[in-house]
């Protein structure tokens, strides 16, 4: 088994402390760091994400997953810190205002990490104002994506989408909205551009988009 394959392997099983090690080991033979990253740990976490979505695993193991990549991450990032092709592009997420659900937006946070994406996390009960200044203040933003646990709380997602909608940065970035409420008709009605049923699909559909 070759070291990227073995990286793939422990991304997959969630073994944090192999991970890290293989990684630094891979590295030490001079293997690229992007082929590391992308051919190593963004592929398994691309089979983690279909496992999730047919029901083959649960959460608890994407977030051991997630959190085995990130530990491979950080012993890569030095060497890939001039390498502007190491990330799709930038993105931010957050609960809309008044839903303080954080469980299902810092798992999709952690795909999005894990596909690629640069994210920036906005926090739960973010008010449709700390979404519109965010990609105002910075136009290598690419990817929003908004979400909402509760039922009461569709009219604030409604309403951040719309002040997305109406931002004059709007042509830079895409919308991805989700959680338990949220539907396909509901992305559309409100102007998204996408919607993800779960954390699986968040980093696969945003990939299509950008």
């Amino acid at each position: 088994m070759s070291k990227i394959q073995e990286i793939f392997a422990a991304v997959e099983a969630g073994k944090s402390k192999d991970v890290a090690a293989l990684v630094q080991a891979a590295l030490d033979e001079k293997i690229a760091p992007l082929s590391i990253l992308n051919d190593g740990m963004i592929a398994a976490m691309g089979v983690v994400g279909d496992k999730f979505q047919k029901e083959e695993i649960f959460i608890p193991e994407m977030l051991v997953a997630a959190r085995a990549m990130q530990k491979g991450v950080a012993v890569l990032k030095p060497f890939l810190a001039d390498d502007a092709s190491a990330s799709i592009g930038k993105a931010i997420i957050g609960t809309v205002s008044g839903d303080l659900h954080d469980i299902g937006k810092n798992l999709v946070c952690m795909m999005l990490e894990s596909a690629g994406f640069e994210v920036t996390d906005l926090g739960v009960d973010a008010p449709k104002e700390k979404f519109t200044e965010a990609v105002e203040a910075d136009d290598k933003i690419i990817l929003v994506a908004c979400s909402a646990l509760l039922t009461t709380t569709m009219p604030a997602m409604k309403d951040t989408v719309a002040a997305l909608n109406a931002s004059p940065a709007r042509k830079n970035f895409k919308i991805i909205v989700g959680g338990a409420p949220i539907t396909e008709d509901f992305c559309k009605e409100i102007g998204a551009d996408a919607y993800a049923p779960d954390a699986g699909s968040a980093a696969k559909v945003a990939k299509t988009l950008v």
